[in-house]
């Protein structure tokens, strides 16, 4: 999709390619129960990302790809809820028994992939990934979930801050809203991530290993 803004950006110098490199991972961000359901967190184009995202985990693990999987979890009394959850009030209900934060069972984690709990947005923030991704000499991540404009984000923009080659799988992300969806795309697009859709990030990681 092309924005009238795209020949600023270009004559700015922004939106170039960091490229797929040789040791990549795939980052699954919070694809819980909860947001597929328009009732409690989910609407938009969310379910659709979650159907694409199959696919692509079966592909890294097809490929030996480490993977992480997030969950939003806070504790039954909401004694560790923040600013976040005065914001959002409702996340406390995301509990670690909640039927709402179980991971969607079509992408349900197998032995061996990472499962993290987190409070804010970042999958990256208080928790162990960084160095998760590091031990396994990680040069690229791969991002998908939910949502664009929040998780995802924030995610992909760590993901950058920790010097990881990202990128933003554009159909295995989705939010409750399109126009935050795609803006936020955009702007990720720009400075911080490569935008892939997962058959494109596929086609790329044969290509690279010549099959």
């Amino acid at each position: 999709m092309r924005h009238p803004e795209d020949e600023i950006y270009a004559a700015q110098g922004f939106g170039q390619a960091s490229g797929v490199g040789a040791a990549p991972a795939l980052v699954i961000i919070d694809f819980v129960e909860g947001f597929t359901d328009p009732r409690h967190f989910g609407g938009g184009n969310i379910a659709d990302a979650i159907a694409a995202t199959v696919p692509m985990l079966a592909f890294a693990r097809d490929q030996g790809w480490p993977v992480a999987h997030t969950r939003v979890v806070y504790a039954d009394d909401g004694s560790d809820g923040g600013i976040f959850t005065r914001k959002v009030p409702a996340l406390l209900r995301l509990t670690e028994t909640s039927p709402l934060s179980q991971i969607v069972p079509a992408l349900a984690p197998r032995p061996g992939e990472l499962v993290l709990r987190k409070r804010y947005a970042s999958a990256f923030f208080g928790t162990d990934l960084a160095g998760w991704l590091a031990m396994r000499r990680v040069d690229t991540v791969a991002v998908a979930g939910c949502t664009t404009s929040g998780c995802v984000r924030a995610t992909a923009v760590d993901s950058l801050q920790h010097n990881f080659r990202t990128i933003c799988l554009t159909d295995c992300v989705g939010d409750r809203a399109l126009a935050p969806h795609e803006a936020n795309l955009f702007d990720l697009g720009q400075k911080y991530a490569d935008l892939l859709t997962g058959e494109a990030l596929r086609a790329a990681w044969l290509a690279r290993r010549g099959l």
